[in-house]
């Protein structure tokens, strides 16, 4: 990839303290994480208790807000693949976490089948849902042509060889499927606002930051086209949360929404959103 100039630089808050720089790559209009971790190194930035995909703890107003908009998250996430799976039932969710969304689909009907790196999650995941989750080395066992929808839920921007992992995507894909994929969007006003402390950076955890014009860039060179696009509007207000926590030290809850609630009345007009989510088809 074309790698251009510093866009600005970082610091790990939930983990290491180390700080990183985001690279700004003019041909497609994103931001690379430098120095990228090795293989060998990436996990050791998600071992910690504070990150909450992996775990189900609710120990404080974050984490409980958390999960507050997961729940209703769940629901529109499935409501999101019945619309465009046009009939078809089978479901790969890439970065499956804890496997509530597996699980919420499994329950409607859906034959579901989940990858997740992460040991501690992936045993959290078998209870809920059974067997169906495996490790990223599964990933090229699977069937090619084999899924109606495929989701990465905020998982894109953790996964390294970027484009190799679009093709893999591609490649399982049934020919009239649907690729969904929801990110972080560094152009949205939360992350100018609160800029290296945008917490939606999570460097060096997050290898990669989207733009609108990255995602449609893309999928474009595995001959996949994006065909809407859904904003995240919860999204604004968590980031913000814990953007203000990174900031201050502390969480200043009126603030927090004040700009989430902003950076919402903008994106009316820019279509800039703090998160968004893709729906992909083949072109």
């Amino acid at each position: 990839m074309n790698k251009s100039k510093s866009y600005i630089r970082v610091k790990d808050h939930s983990v290491s303290g180390e700080e990183f720089n985001l690279i700004y790559n003019d041909e497609f209009d994103m931001l690379e994480t430098h120095p990228q971790p090795s293989l060998e190194e990436l996990p050791k930035y998600y071992d910690s208790d504070d990150y909450i995909s992996h775990t189900g703890a609710k120990r404080n107003l974050l984490e409980q807000v958390y999960h507050i908009v997961k729940s209703i998250a769940l629901k529109r996430k499935l409501k999101l693949i019945n619309k465009v799976s046009n009939g078809g039932k089978q479901l790969l969710d890439v970065g499956c976490g804890t496997g509530d969304f597996l699980k919420i689909s499994q329950q409607n009907s859906w034959s579901v089948t989940g990858i997740e790196p992460n040991a501690k999650a992936r045993s959290m995941a078998w209870e809920k849902v059974g067997d169906l989750i495996f490790d990223e080395t599964h990933i090229i066992k699977l069937e090619k042509k084999s899924f109606d929808v495929i989701t990465l839920w905020h998982v894109l921007e953790h996964l390294p060889n970027i484009n190799d992992q679009i093709k893999n995507l591609n490649a399982l894909l049934k020919p009239n499927g649907t690729l969904i994929i929801a990110v972080p969007n560094f152009k949205s006003h939360d992350a100018i606002y609160y800029r290296e402390f945008w917490a939606a950076y999570d460097a060096p955890r997050h290898l990669w930051h989207f733009s609108k014009n990255s995602i449609s860039k893309l999928v474009s060179l595995e001959h996949l086209s994006v065909v809407e696009i859904i904003p995240m509007k919860f999204d604004a207000f968590y980031v913000s949360l814990l953007s203000e926590k990174y900031k201050s030290g502390k969480m200043n809850v009126m603030k927090a929404f004040k700009t989430g609630w902003r950076s919402n009345q903008l994106a009316k007009t820019s279509k800039e959103y703090s998160s968004l989510i893709y729906v992909i088809k083949k072109s």
